[in-house]
């Protein structure tokens, strides 16, 4: 089972992704990516992708409102006061 994690949307200006970009976790602990990678937006999926790995988004409250099989979480980078880019990310499982 996998995870496939990507950008689906940035607020503000993201010096590292681009609205698209994803890598994906494999065996549930395997990081795979083709694409440099921000520590801070790891630093939002560590507390998650295990839980996702075994139960639905929805049980977490982090469920999409439209597609209740896909979590979204944002990396910390607070933009409006730093400049940078909040990055928001759409994780997916894939058996």
């Amino acid at each position: 089972m996998q995870l496939s994690v990507k950008v689906a949307e940035i607020r503000g200006d993201c010096p590292v992704y681009r609205t698209g970009d994803g890598f994906r976790l494999e065996d549930g602990y395997r990081l795979v990516s083709e694409i440099p990678l921000c520590m801070h937006s790891l630093a939002a999926l560590i507390p998650y992708y295990n839980a996702l790995r075994v139960s639905p988004p929805r049980r977490w409250g982090i469920a999409g409102k439209s597609d209740r099989s896909k979590a979204y979480l944002q990396c910390p980078d607070p933009a409006a006061h730093t400049g940078g880019g909040t990055v928001i990310f759409e994780v997916s499982r894939r058996d």
